[in-house]
């Protein structure tokens, strides 16, 4: 028996690669697994959110049964993410599904990007599937100002999750959204706590994504900026690194470790973008900071066999769009509506 207590769904058949209209491979895959979260950063959520009603949400069947279709046509990593992942009901169990295809080599990677809070009570059970790596998300050391960004969050019970997971094996990397009045005189603090460690750590560009109460017009704060101010006193060397993902890495050589710099709007990636984000009401989405969405929900759930899903998946990823529109200005709408606890990062 699987953990869905039923055979696993049938495999495609192994297919030509994922290519878009501008000739880039489609070989990384998000899978948001849940809208909920237990925490409220200010930056990704409403304070007051209304969350999807259960029959929206795809089963767990249904994600790997999507998942697995796109390992079938070269997907070679998977990311789950939410919301908050671990708090989805029977998670586990979809991590151990998925975890066939790390065992078949038809998959390189499976990890997710958490929050960090329920990583104490699931780490060792990651690193048992198969998992080598998890993003957590956490942009303060401050345990008063961490309650602030996050709406009640603590912080110790994230670094006890991240303890745990570098018990277990599992590399760590630390992400920070650089917020100019919030976290930006710490951010090196942060970046020598992950080092030391032996964490990596990436600092993200605030995104225009979703109505939330914040001005990301007085919070965005330009990577370009904190680079140089780190140069000022830290040695940065270039580095190959790359980890699938729209992160550039340097070797901060004072500490030893990575850092990676993730530029949506001061330095976008588009030209090499690999990625589409599935939501967990199984809507994918091409392009971030785009409105594109492809109802794959409702393909499954119209009876649509393999070879259907597949139809769908590919027309999707043909009308991928070359770049997103994404910019910061004060009283200009976000990119897109959809907040990012949706979307699956």
């Amino acid at each position: 028996m699987t953990p869905y207590d039923a055979a696993p769904p049938q495999e495609a058949r192994v297919q030509p690669p994922l290519i878009d209209g501008f000739g880039r491979t489609v070989s990384y895959l998000r899978v948001s697994v849940t809208d909920r979260c237990d925490l409220r950063c200010v930056y990704c959520m409403s304070e007051h959110m209304t969350f999807l009603p259960k029959a929206e949400v795809l089963t767990l069947e249904e994600l790997d049964r999507i998942a697995s279709a796109f390992v079938a046509l070269g997907t070679r990593k998977l990311r789950i993410t939410g919301g908050e992942p671990l708090v989805r009901k029977g998670v586990m169990g979809l991590f151990e599904n998925l975890s066939r295809h790390l065992k078949s080599g038809a998959l390189d990677e499976l990890t997710l990007t958490t929050n960090g809070t329920r990583l104490e009570e699931f780490a060792a059970d990651l690193a048992r599937l198969g998992v080598r790596r998890v993003n957590v998300s956490m942009d303060t050391l401050d345990p008063a100002k961490f309650r602030v960004l996050t709406r009640g969050g603590q912080l110790p019970k994230v670094i006890a999750g991240i303890d745990a997971a570098l018990a277990a094996g599992l590399s760590v990397k630390i992400n920070a959204v650089a917020l100019k009045d919030d976290n930006a005189g710490e951010l090196p603090d942060l970046i020598a706590w992950a080092h030391a460690r032996g964490c990596d750590m990436t600092l993200i560009e605030a995104m225009p994504l979703g109505e939330i109460e914040v001005d990301r017009t007085d919070q965005f704060l330009s990577l370009k900026d904190v680079r140089r101010g780190l140069e000022s006193f830290w040695t940065l060397s270039e580095i190959a690194h790359r980890t699938g993902g729209p992160a550039r890495y340097v070797r901060i050589e004072e500490t030893g470790g990575r850092l990676g710099f993730i530029t949506p709007l001061s330095h976008n990636f588009c030209e090499s973008c690999n990625r589409v984000r599935l939501t967990c009401t199984g809507t994918l989405h091409t392009c971030l900071g785009r409105e594109d969405a492809s109802d794959l929900r409702a393909v499954i759930r119209d009876g649509a066999d393999d070879a259907g899903l597949v139809d769908a998946i590919r027309l999707a990823i043909d009308a991928k769009p070359q770049g997103h529109d994404f910019q910061i200005a004060r009283a200009a709408a976000p990119a897109v509506a959809r907040h990012m606890s949706t979307t699956g990062g």
